[in-house]
Parts: C-alpha cells; structure tokens; sequence
C-alpha cells in the first residue's frame, strides 16, 4: 500500500491528514528505556522505564513497571510498556487513581486547530493486552482551557494483544498555547475511585468535571494476576476507524532517542584535570546531545575520579537547554592529571 503525506484517500493510497509525517507521538513503540528497563515498588506517580510515558498512582496497589518483550506478533514491534499488580487494592478510596499519562507541548499540537471553527478530529490508535478483560478509557485532556473528552474501549479476550483506534471530535472552544508548556494529554486510565467515576462519561468536549472522566473503567488493581501491556501509540489528525488508519510510523532508534532526549538525558562524562593544591576549583561541563524543552533539573550519581580522589562535584554553576557544568573543591590533594567522571540525569518532562 502506497503513502503519501498530503492529498486524498483513494483506491491503493492511504493520506496522513497533517502536514509533516514526523509521528505526534514520541516513543510510542516503546522502544527508548533511559532511566530503567524494570522498577519495582511504584506507589507514586513517576517517570519509571519507557520515555516519555509516566504513570500517576495514588492509593492504588503497589506495581512493577517494564519495558518488555512481549510484544504483538507480526507488527514490527520490540517492545511494550508492561504494568504488573504486586500489591492488590480491591476497594478504591473515593481518590485513587492510576493512569499511563503521555504529555504534548501546545506547540507541537497547532495543526490540530484547536479552539477554532476548524478545529480537526483526532484519532488515537494502540496495541494493548491485559489479563484483565472489561471496559477501559482514554481520556484527551486540554490542561490550558480545562477541557477534557473521553471514550471507552473493551478488552475482550485475556492476555491476547488487540488493536484499538478511537476517535474524537475535534474541540471548537480553547486554544492551545503556542509555547512549551504542558497543553494536551493522553490519559490511560487503568483504576480510578468514585471522584473519577461517579458520574455520565463524557463523550463530548466540555469542561473538566471529574466525576465523568474515567466512568466505567475496571479497577486494574483488584489482584495481584492483572497486568497491561501496551504499544505502537500513535496520534493522527482526522476521523480514521480500523481499516484506514495510517500504519505506525516507526523511527530510527538515533531519532527517536534524540526526541526523548528533549525530555530527558543521562549520560556519563568526565573532564578536568585536578590540581594539587588545597584551594584551587576545578569545573568541568557536559553539553546535551540535543537542546533540551526547557533548563532541565540536574542530578548527578556516582561521582569518581582517578588518581588520588575525595568528593565529587559540590555544585552546579552554569545551566541551559544546551549543557549543564560542575564545579568541585581541589583540595584533598588530588594529583595533578586525575579526572572526574560523573553520571547525571538532566530531567525537562513536562
């Protein structure tokens, strides 16, 4: 099947209905893993394995989270974003909550048109399977107007892989900011208590009342046998159903990895010759292999040097989107040529 990136759909040519084929969705193959490939003994609302994919949980059972092999047979993935129940939670308090949250800058989303009279419909398409069969919901939220829409899907066979396409109309009302501020979100309800689920589903665009937003959704953290898997997320511009929707754009693993890298770097490095003094300062920098979303917060982890060696870097003293610097105190009497090797973490997520 023929691809084209403008135009109409006709006999043998799918049309992305938006103006540049770059997928919306970052890492939506699950196939960056920075931080972690496995994390257990999540409460609490975190940025744990795959980029760009953050699960908020409170008071919902105690879970691992993966990036794991397991993945749909014949689609071209390698892996999935895999959610494991340890410590069940069959009776939810009125605030518990746990979502797979995937979050959009307001300037990557103007082609949706949102807030005006061409306002365009939007299409959300994965792969997901969970031992736990029933009603799920994917909720759009708009965090600059406080809009929210939300829809159902079933999974209906236990631990098979299924595709879901689902579509939203388009938001007439509150535009998106034209900055790098958190604007839009995909949320990927999994449990949720009686402030989530107490009311009528809100099918339509409206304004936030959280009682509609997750009405429905099966309590994923009943048991400790529930798990979900997921994969090939992507976002397109348009009304598409099973038949017609775009197949995943899949990308090289050195872009995908410098998109993540927007978001969030870790990276090992060294640098400085010491000197051998009590007094001297010693700086060394980093810069980030590509800019990042906005002055990142810096953590650094395992400070070492070689040759004579103490404490590692005592503070930070130049920070940007473009690279971070440390300095240390030289005393100790580090011998002249030793260096410092440090692994830092610089996090931008939204």
């Amino acid at each position: 099947m023929a691809l084209t990136l403008h135009g109409t759909v006709s006999d043998n040519v799918v049309a992305l209905d938006r103006k540049t084929a770059t997928p919306l969705i970052i890492n939506g193959d699950m196939a960056i893993a920075q931080r972690s490939t496995n994390e257990t003994g999540l409460t609490s609302t975190a940025y744990s394995t795959v980029d760009r994919f953050e699960t908020v949980i409170s008071g919902a059972g105690t879970w691992t989270e993966s990036q794991s092999t397991d993945v749909p047979t014949g689609q071209g993935f390698f892996s999935s974003l895999k959610k494991d129940c340890t410590t069940a939670n069959g009776s939810l308090a009125s605030s518990s909550v746990k979502v797979v949250t995937y979050s959009f800058e307001g300037q990557d989303l103007q082609v949706l048109k949102k807030g005006t009279s061409s306002a365009e419909s939007i299409t959300v398409s994965f792969w997901v399977k969970s031992a736990k069969t029933g009603t799920y919901i994917l909720e759009l939220f708009d965090y600059d107007n406080t809009r929210q829409i939300s829809q159902a899907y079933t999974i209906s066979s236990a631990n098979t892989w299924e595709k879901k396409v689902l579509s939203f109309a388009g938001d007439t009302t509150g535009t998106l900011d034209n900055d790098n501020g958190q604007s839009f979100a995909l949320f990927f309800w999994l449990a949720g208590g009686s402030n989530f689920t107490s009311g009528t589903l809100n099918t339509s665009w409206a304004s936030n009342t959280s009682a509609n937003r997750a009405v429905g959704q099966v309590n994923l953290a009943d048991s400790t046998s529930n798990d979900f898997y997921i994969t090939g997320v992507q976002l397109e511009v348009g009304t598409f159903d099973a038949n017609s929707i775009p197949p995943f754009q899949f990308e090289d693993i050195g872009t995908s990895l410098a998109r993540c890298q927007r978001y969030f770097i870790k990276q090992e490095v060294g640098g400085g010759a010491t000197a051998d003094d009590d007094y001297s300062l010693n700086a060394f920098g980093a810069q980030f292999p590509t800019t990042m979303r906005a002055n990142p917060t810096v953590t650094v982890t395992n400070p070492s040097f070689t040759g004579h060696h103490a404490q590692g870097p005592t503070g930070t003293f130049q920070l940007s989107t473009q690279g971070v610097g440390w300095y240390w105190d030289g005393s100790n009497y580090r011998s002249i040529g030793s260096r410092v090797y440090v692994t830092y973490s610089a996090d931008s997520e939204l």
